[in-house]
């Protein structure tokens, strides 16, 4: 089995649904829906070196210096699709989601 790592075509449409506690539960990339497999487990981190804009608040658990980052297993849909690892990445400010990564396992 190969793994093949390619950069997202269009981050400007990706959209995140969250459980309360901010873990990405389905994504919505480039026209489809992926839902986030409830039996993988999801690795969490804040990192970066962002620049500060004071007045705000960062997102839950970040400072304002530090992007948060999301690593989901997630499948087409609710069918039983391939699993692809979505590396995912939001701003200290936790506005807008990013798509760093897609690889297939």
């Amino acid at each position: 089995m190969t793994t093949t790592t390619q950069a997202p075509t269009q981050t400007h449409h990706l959209q995140v649904r969250t459980d309360p506690a901010g873990k990405p539960l389905a994504v919505r990339h480039d026209g489809q829906i992926w839902l986030v497999d409830p039996r993988t487990v999801a690795q969490h981190w804040f990192g970066g070196g962002i620049p500060r804009d004071s007045g705000r608040t960062a997102a839950a658990g970040g400072d304002l210096e530090s992007a948060e980052y999301w690593r989901v297993q997630v499948r087409l849909g609710a069918s039983t699709s391939a699993l692809r690892t979505f590396e995912l990445r939001r701003g200290p400010l936790g506005e807008q989601w990013m798509l760093e990564s897609i690889t297939d396992d």
